[in-house]
């Protein structure tokens, strides 16, 4: 139970700080623990390596900010710690099995195509009403 607590810990201080230079060596200075131990406690309670925990969050950052923005690519994968935009289109093409720009584009259209709901909570302010989740409706009275 300890190291699930160091490891969440750990890994919200990680998410934080996506945007510098962290080498695992810097991580291990972080936790207090040597980098072979961090590594293997890291494995054990999110099984998957830390390396690759941190290459999987800023990767899915940047699909975020394709989808999310206009900036261009090359911005995107400077920002997330990329060598180069070929390195990170071949990286994401691997992941999301399409370019960055395919990616964006197919996301653009399919928010498009599906209008956005109104969420209304029927729960809170009427009596005899549970709380909503997301896609039901209120009912008419």
């Amino acid at each position: 139970m300890m190291h699930q607590e160091i490891i969440h810990s750990l890994t919200q201080w990680i998410d934080q700080n996506l945007d510098k230079s962290l080498s695992i060596d810097e991580v291990a200075a972080k936790s207090g623990y040597s980098k072979w131990h961090l590594q293997r406690m890291f494995r054990t309670v999110t099984k998957q390596t830390l390396g690759g925990y941190i290459r999987e969050r800023r990767l899915t950052l940047a699909a975020e900010a394709l989808r999310q923005t206009q900036r261009p690519v090359f911005d995107i994968a400077m920002e997330y710690g990329y060598d180069s935009q070929q390195t990170f289109s071949r990286v994401f093409r691997r992941q999301y099995a399409q370019t960055p720009t395919a990616w964006r584009n197919a996301m653009r259209r399919q928010a498009i195509q599906r209008p956005r709901r109104v969420n209304f909570d029927c729960g809170e302010n009427m009596t005899g009403f549970s709380p909503r989740t997301p896609g039901e409706y209120c009912p008419v009275r």
